[in-house]
């Protein structure tokens, strides 16, 4: 008789799990998944990290060793299944394993799912499990003696040798807190002969009708994984698999076939399209896929899927290259936000954490998330979100900021890496490309970081080589980009103004006045900012009352950014009348963000065609922190979230003005006068057209209206920026 393959969970819901530092035989209670720091303070062994200037001490807990062990009980029928595989969907970041005291293995890259065969030492009842996780601080310090390579300098130093979440070392928004733990689930896994490595499924679009092909992956025992059916020599004899697909209203197509190795079809008439967030609904089909031996299933795959082509369109055109995201064969303006990971504590982030968020993206009317390549690929909760809600994830792998050793082991490493989190996310229908790196291209490009010639060709090998490969295998329907920002690499000029993505800083890190962004027309913009100090409530979470001044020891401290607490101020004098008190300051700030980024927006969307997107760094906080995030670290949106539910909405009139500060003038000379004129625009990101009536009028400060510009109506086609006369 066939027995289906069996899981048993681990984690601390089911198992007593502990914890020590090294060195120590004090245990206390632990919780998996979860990490070090959420653990010590749990069991009152540390002060939170977030206040005040705590981050120093908690650093320096991270210098030490700390061991998890658990005693958990394995039933006679696990054990007597053909393979027992421990399994752990991720460990952060460099650990040892024992089972029942034989060393399992090493492992040191907390984005790889980690799978390991225990039928040798596994046994029927009672077990341990022990795992202990080495100091990442002294790992990178120790490495970076050895061999220096060089990264951000916000970050520790030695940081790119360890796959770890690049952030959690320190960011121009983050702290140096590199939390460590078993922060994703793990489980026993025990099964016969073969079970399930995947499902890649490729969609057909027709007029009223998709097609759905099915490329079923199957590891047989011995852990040599095939490519079981799609394939011409991947026959898999006493098999079949089954195919059950659901569409949104609860009615299912099926379909069984033989394991010969032929791609089989599901064909979904009437099919109900997936479209982003403010063009069309999220419908979502599920399909479960049955490995069957005679009648009985084996293991089984089930996800959802939206039904929707997705892809980035180029083409030359009369100002360079366009890049636009394409759903469905419409080409959409982008409008969203920049994401980091939610907390520097991982174990803090829930599924009802991520969906508030991404709702709240959604509110601001939100169609795209952009995930930064310095933190971690998002969980399967994340997805889920973006799939409901309409979101296009434009996802990085998980590289910012610095130059890598591409060595044998690292190689091996990152390729495994790859893989796990490709067959992991691919399915989604929120996913829209994958990008190599953030920002490694344009400055590899003029030798930032780059110390030794070969640092440059590993750039090329890495993401022009090693990822397109892989992607070609595991995913080759989904589009990739080389970097962000990129012109399509090869180190082809990079953050170039009219093509690819660009991420422009001259507005704020270059100082240049707000002004400035009607200058440019850039293609996709997928990163811009402006700081804020977050609302008066955050920062009463991490300061006491002597530290309420912006300049003050503890606010500095929560400002990653150097001298960005005076940059605001130097915009402020520019915009508004200075701040008397620390809670107007504040709140001044906000405002002030929010006008700094309507203004480049609503630029950019008076020029659509042209320009396709706008990403705005940041969407949110990973701690209380004065940052460039819309949303602060306790979910308080600031005036700039506000503001993008204004600016982002649909359906968009702004104003084209020339006067004071668009002429940059001087006011005081003889014979001075500004020019002083606007022209309106209607921007129109539905699917319809639109009829509107524009009003508009000038008023002095009291309100008074001073001219009637009077009513004009006029008619916008779907999709479409229109200038009025």
């Amino acid at each position: 008789m066939v027995i289906a393959k069996m899981e048993q969970d681990l984690g601390s819901a089911v198992c007593r799990w502990q914890m020590c530092v090294d060195g120590t035989e004090e245990y206390v209670p632990a919780t998996v998944p979860g990490s070090v720091y959420q653990d010590l303070l749990d069991n009152g062994k540390m002060e939170d990290p977030y206040y005040r200037d705590n981050e120093l001490k908690s650093l320096k807990v991270m210098d030490d060793d700390f061991t998890y062990v658990t005693e958990f009980e394995a039933s006679a029928e696990l054990c007597s299944r053909e393979n027992v595989v421990l399994h752990f969907d991720g460990i952060d970041t460099v650990a040892d394993i024992w089972l029942n005291k034989s060393h399992v293995a090493y492992v040191n890259n907390m984005h790889r799912t980690w799978e390991f065969p225990v039928k040798e030492l596994i046994e029927s009842g009672a077990n341990e499990l022990k795992v202990t996780l080495h100091s990442p601080t002294k790992y990178v310090e120790e490495a970076y003696q050895k061999r220096p390579i060089e990264g951000s300098s916000d970050a520790m130093r030695g940081f790119p040798y360890l796959r770890k979440a690049h952030c959690m070392f320190g960011w121009d928004w983050g702290p140096r807190l590199p939390d460590a733990g078993i922060w994703r689930a793990v489980r026993l896994i025990a099964f016969d002969e073969v079970r399930l490595d995947g499902v890649y499924i490729t969609q057909k679009h027709e007029s009223g009708l998709v097609t759905l092909q099915m490329r079923v992956d199957v590891e047989k025992a011995g852990y040599e994984r095939t490519l079981a059916f799609g394939t011409d020599d991947g026959k898999l004899s006493g098999y079949s698999y089954r195919v059950t697909v659901t569409d949104p209203d609860g009615k299912t197509v099926t379909g069984s076939y033989a394991c010969d190795g032929s791609a089989q079809e599901i064909r979904i008439e009437n099919p109900k399209l997936w479209w982003p967030n403010g063009y069309g609904d999220q419908p979502l089909y599920e399909v479960e896929v049955e490995l069957v031996a005679g009648e009985s299933a084996v293991d089984s795959w089930r996800r959802r899927i939206g039904l929707r082509t997705m892809t980035v369109h180029i083409e030359k055109d009369q100002y360079g290259e366009s890049f636009a995201h394409e759903v469905n064969g419409v080409q959409i303006f982008a409008m969203g936000g920049d994401y980091i990971p939610e907390d520097n504590i991982l174990s803090r982030v829930t599924p009802e954490r991520t969906y508030d968020l991404l709702v709240q993206a959604k509110n601001a009317n939100f169609n795209c998330i952009r995930v930064w390549g310095g933190g971690n690929y998002p969980y399967d909760g994340f997805w889920d979100a973006c799939d409901e809600l309409g979101l296009i994830v434009w996802e990085d792998f998980m590289f910012a900021c610095a130059v890598y050793e591409l060595s044998e082991a690292f190689e091996e490493n990152i390729r495994a890496e790859f893989i796990d989190n490709v067959k992991r996310i691919r399915h989604h229908a929120s996913l829209g490309l994958w990008c190599g790196n953030n920002e490694m291209e344009q400055f590899v490009a003029v030798g930032e970081w780059v110390t030794r010639p070969q640092e440059r060709s590993d750039y090329v090998k890495m993401y022009e080589y090693v990822i397109p490969k892989i992607l070609k295998e595991y995913d080759p329907n989904t589009f990739y980009w080389p970097a962000s920002p990129s012109s399509g690499g090869a180190f082809d000029n990079p953050n170039d103004e009219n093509r690819g993505d660009v991420h422009y800083w001259d507005v704020w890190h270059g100082n240049k006045p707000i002004t400035e962004y009607r200058k440019f027309y850039f293609r996709y913009v997928s990163e811009f900012g402006f700081q804020s100090f977050p609302s008066l409530k955050t920062v009463e979470t991490f300061t006491e009352p002597e530290d309420r001044n912006i300049f003050s020891y503890v606010m500095e401290k929560h400002q990653r950014n150097a001298s960005a607490n005076g940059k605001i101020m130097n915009y402020m004098e520019q915009t508004f009348l200075y701040p008397t008190d620390f809670d107007t300051t504040l709140y001044a700030s906000q405002l002030l963000q929010a006008e700094a980024i309507r203004y480049g927006v609503e630029h950019f969307r008076r020029n659509r065609g042209r320009c396709m997107g706008t990403v705005i760094w940041q969407l949110n906080d990973c701690w209380p922190v004065i940052s460039w995030s819309s949303v602060d670290y306790c979910g308080r949106w600031k005036a700039l979230h506000y503001a993008e539910k204004r600016f982002f909405a649909p359906l968009l009139l702004s104003c084209q003005e020339e006067g004071m500060m668009t002429q940059e003038a001087d006011m005081n000379r003889e014979h001075f006068g500004f020019e002083k004129s606007i022209r309106l625009n209607v921007a129109n990101e539905t699917m319809e057209e639109q009829s509107v009536q524009v009003s508009w009028a000038v008023r002095n400060g009291k309100a008074e209206v001073l001219k009637d510009g009077g009513i004009c109506k006029v008619k916008v086609p779907a999709l479409s920026s229109w200038w009025l006369d």
